[in-house]
């Protein structure tokens, strides 16, 4: 009697932790699936079985809503915040053209893997291969941010900000947008 219950709560556990196996297993195996776009440059993912903040990489949008570091561009611009806060809609509405819920994407990972705030950093990747960064440049809606260690890109970045300034798009098309 006494191996028969043993059998069976050693069968039990085998089978819970099987499962909990399987489940782990699945749940890491998943693509990461975009939740909603935060603004130009943060992303909100489902990854690895929880919701988490994803900071792009190398790249810096304008803010889209009023805070310190609006105020603070705005100062170091001496643009008005307003102008400020409508070009970080502006490539805020880019973003959610090239993701949209549901999507899954990639992630690449470089040295650092969480900033101060606790943000996933990364860069993301389209179903179809492209850069997400890299689109968000090319198109003119963000500017370079890079601090090192997380380098990886920043000349493939470099160039495709240069392209987008020369070529007048996104933010740089209009004559009035300052950067800060």
């Amino acid at each position: 009697m006494k191996n028969k219950k043993f059998f069976l709560l050693n069968s039990f556990w085998t089978i819970i932790l099987f499962l909990f196996c399987l489940w782990s297993h699945s749940a890491a195996d998943k693509k990461p699936i975009i939740v909603k776009v935060i603004d130009g440059d943060t992303l909100l993912l489902e990854y690895k079985g929880k919701k988490e903040l994803v900071r792009l990489i190398g790249i810096d949008t304008p803010e889209s809503r009023f805070n310190r570091k609006a105020l603070r561009d705005a100062e170091k611009s001496q643009d008005d915040i307003k102008n400020i806060i409508k070009a970080g809609k502006e490539a805020t509405r880019f973003v959610q053209t090239l993701v949209k819920p549901g999507d899954e994407v990639s992630l690449e990972l470089d040295v650092q893997v969480r900033d101060k705030y606790g943000r996933l950093l990364a860069y993301v990747y389209l179903s179809d291969g492209r850069m997400l960064n890299e689109e968000i440049v090319k198109a003119g809606y963000a500017q370079l941010l890079t601090y090192p260690p997380n380098i990886k890109y920043g000349q493939r970045l470099l160039k495709a900000y240069q392209e987008a300034r020369a070529n007048k798009r996104g933010l740089w098309r209009i004559a009035a947008y300052k950067t800060p």
